[in-house]
């Protein structure tokens, strides 16, 4: 398929699934997650979690970066919008630089004081690496849940439902390093 500047989000990730002849409902079976939130991915109605991004490249064979980078200007607006109000006290900074072979992605991750975050919940193919810099953290992972300090650090299977909040009063950072299998 060729790359189009002016192709939006949901359009690439739609147009990559069909050159790889994998149907809707495959990919929904491979990543776990329901075909119409997928369809709604791609016609732009949504915009998917990072974890959901990850498990899009993976399965389709591309940098998740480069999938981002492929975005028109008013799909980014729409998926920043999006994001905001799913997740608006939580955010992210790509600490790697993007490439089709690379195994480990590692991010900044920033979330406000006193944060819970009710229905965003993440699960994507590998493992995933936390490192408390500032702040405190709670995570939920499964059905297990563990609170950590600055300095902290925790390690787990990231195919695990998880979830992250922020109950101290002050910002937490943290280092978020993904493997990716």
């Amino acid at each position: 398929m060729a790359k189009k500047a002016e192709e939006s989000f949901g359009k690439r990730i739609r147009g990559l699934r069909e050159d790889k002849g994998i149907s809707i409902e495959a990919l929904s079976r491979d990543i776990g997650y329901p075909e119409d939130f997928l369809k709604d991915v791609e016609e732009d109605k949504v915009a998917p979690p990072v974890a959901v991004v990850l498990q899009l490249s993976r399965i389709l064979h591309v940098d998740m970066e480069q999938l981002q980078d492929t975005r028109s200007k008013e799909a980014a607006k729409k998926r920043t919008t999006s994001h905001k109000k799913r997740v608006s006290s939580y955010a992210y900074k790509p600490m790697t630089k993007p490439g089709e072979k690379r195994r480990l992605q590692a991010y900044l991750v920033t979330i406000d004081a006193q944060t819970e975050h009710q229905g965003v919940e993440y699960h994507h193919e590998g493992e995933e690496f936390i490192y408390v810099l500032q702040g405190g953290l709670k995570i939920q992972v499964g059905q297990k849940t563990s609170t950590l300090k600055k300095g902290g650090s925790i390690n787990f299977d990231s195919s695990l439902s998880h979830k992250l909040s922020n109950p101290t009063k002050e910002k937490a950072e943290l280092l978020v390093v993904i493997y990716v299998p």
